[in-house]
């Protein structure tokens, strides 16, 4: 079963990662979400929290 979007619709990507703002994925991770495997997508959800803590940090 898929995952569901971590997206909070404050999109952004900015800096030299570009990791969204809103959600830390990165914009093609963003437009291929629901291409991905349920595999794929729990990899990527896994990494998002310290994405955006670095984002925070970065802030």
């Amino acid at each position: 079963m898929a995952v569901k979007s971590p997206c909070t619709d404050q999109c952004g990507f900015t800096g030299k990662n570009g990791w969204c703002e809103g959600c830390g994925r990165t914009k093609k991770e963003a437009q291929d979400w629901r291409k991905m495997s349920p595999f794929h997508q729990k990899a990527i959800e896994r990494a998002l929290a310290g994405r955006m803590n670095i984002l925070r940090l970065k802030a």
